[in-house]
């Protein structure tokens, strides 16, 4: 028990420490010890990320930082992944997530999509440059709580209400909440869109996201 503390702990603090050989080594060392892997995942490394996320709120981390912690959660995740059973992780909730159309910038998108997945949100990534039918075609099939789209570019940002204007037409507004996120956005813009949200960066819109799931 005091072992598995210990490995718990050392996990947490690789993460906020963005150490990747010290996560990859604490990661081996659970599997070692019988460390369930989701208890890794869950109660090591996503506290991690919890904290970075808490450092970056307060300014003591940040862009810098964590992207660092996400890339160090994911070496992580590629050694414990394979030992996770279906049904281990809870899943919080379902979120589609992408870059809209005429846009390329995918470094946002990814930190949320990290931050999510610690948090145990089930995501489907899009990528990026993604058309408004695409996302009405997720919606359709994966049937998300949230749908979250990114634009850097002020061009692109209009394309976000063609987005929710689809969605509309399609009858499915009312069953998934959208948030959207990027440097132009605002709480402005996305009330005059007919979004629930706005998210100045991915730990606020995470954290929302989280709320709107019942875990915060």
């Amino acid at each position: 028990m005091v072992k598995e503390k210990e490995i718990l702990e050392r996990l947490r603090d690789s993460v906020v420490n963005l150490d990747i050989y010290g996560v990859q080594k604490a990661c081996k060392d659970a599997l070692a010890a019988n460390v369930p892997p989701y208890k890794a995942v869950l109660d090591g490394m996503a506290k991690g990320m919890d904290i970075v996320g808490q450092k970056y709120e307060t300014k003591e981390y940040f862009l810098a930082e964590l992207i660092m912690a996400g890339e160090t959660m994911k070496e992580g995740m590629k050694i414990l992944e394979p030992y996770i059973k279906k049904g281990d992780l809870k899943v919080t909730g379902k979120v589609v997530i992408g870059t809209v159309r005429g846009d390329l910038h995918d470094i946002g998108k990814n930190i949320v999509i990290t931050l999510l997945k610690a948090a145990g949100f089930d995501v489907i990534d899009m990528g990026v440059d993604v058309p408004a039918e695409k996302f009405l075609e997720a919606t359709r099939e994966h049937k998300p709580d949230i749908l979250a789209m990114s634009a850097l570019l002020t061009v692109t940002m209009t394309e976000m209400e063609t987005v929710i204007k689809e969605i509309k037409k399609a009858g499915l507004r009312n069953k998934v909440k959208v948030i959207i996120g990027g440097a132009p956005i605002t709480a402005e813009y996305a009330k005059k869109i007919g979004a629930d949200a706005a998210a100045k960066d991915a730990v606020e819109g995470v954290n929302r996201c989280k709320t709107w799931m019942g875990i915060n």
